[in-house]
């Protein structure tokens, strides 16, 4: 499995936020992607998702799936997507259904240690036990491209830990990883793609 971008450029608002941007990354790899605030990390992580297209250019993952990039990828944002009413359980089995995965719900908790929270509303949990409930959907959805926008955000030591277990796993198993990061990630990236200073 191979995932390239070829001479992509993205605009938003009339806007060029990057343009000229390649980069390769093969099964068993991980891209870290840095650079200051509005370089357009997270542009680029929404460009190679489908979630926007982008102004020139184009994204290839090879071979190349029958369903399209969006179905073998994983796009973990800012926002944690936690419906605070539902429980960890119904959060986690509720995009396991929209990805069609079939992990396992307290499998993919026990990884994160909160698999004694699976029967909690998730409005009760802190801000690093909802992100490391987001990182469970990882394991519950199995898409071999996972896509990171600063997976670390509002986690301890420890949590960091686990998220760098879980990226090595994948790794392990076939998968790739691109990671928008401010800051250095538990596991050491194959390569680095450096932003542009915003404008």
């Amino acid at each position: 499995m191979r995932l390239t971008g070829q001479g992509l450029q993205a605009e938003r608002g009339g806007r060029t936020v990057f343009g000229g941007i390649g980069f390769a990354v093969s099964a068993g790899e991980m891209l870290a992607i840095i650079g200051p605030n509005g370089a357009g990390k997270s542009t680029l992580l929404r460009v190679v998702a489908g979630l926007l297209s982008p102004a020139s250019g184009a994204v290839r993952l090879e071979p190349e799936p029958e369903a399209g990039i969006p179905a073998s990828v994983h796009y973990f944002g800012h926002l944690d997507a936690l419906k605070p009413s539902l429980t960890v359980a119904d959060n986690l089995g509720h995009w396991r259904k929209l990805y069609g995965g079939a992990g396992d719900l307290e499998s993919a908790l026990d990884s994160v240690g909160l698999a004694h929270l699976i029967d909690l509303p998730a409005g009760r949990l802190s801000a690093g036990q909802k992100r490391r409930v987001a990182l469970a959907r990882l394991l519950v959805s199995e898409r071999p491209v996972w896509l990171l926008d600063e997976p670390a955000t509002a986690l301890d030591t420890a949590a960091e830990a686990t998220l760098g277990r879980l990226i090595a796993a994948h790794l392990s198993g076939g998968g790739l990883v691109m990671a928008a990061t401010h800051r250095p990630l538990p596991i050491a990236p194959s390569a680095t793609l450096a932003l542009g200073s915003a404008p």
